[in-house]
């Protein structure tokens, strides 16, 4: 049986990355998991994947969780060097 680390271990995204999606949308960090391996695997994925852990970098200083947003804004620089953005990205 597979676990989930198994799990993680064969997306191409990290545990913090997995967390920031499944914040971002309400969901268990199994769907978010799975989410975001699809994801980073389509043309527009990556962005939306940016856009997500943006939002809730915005959302978490936006309630003054500095802690959060710190953590976050080393979740979007690992994100951003390991996806950097294409042609045409904002």
């Amino acid at each position: 049986m597979l676990t989930y680390e198994d799990c993680v271990g064969m997306t191409d995204l990290t545990q913090e990355e997995i967390e920031a999606i499944a914040e971002h949308e309400h969901c268990n960090e199994m769907i978010a998991l799975e989410l975001g391996n699809y994801l980073v695997h389509t043309a527009d994925g990556q962005p939306r994947v940016r856009r997500m852990i943006l939002e809730d970098l915005a959302a978490s200083e936006a309630r003054g969780d500095r802690a959060h947003t710190a953590k976050l804004k080393l979740v979007l620089k690992h994100f951003c060097e390991r996806y950097p953005m294409g042609e045409g990205e904002a």
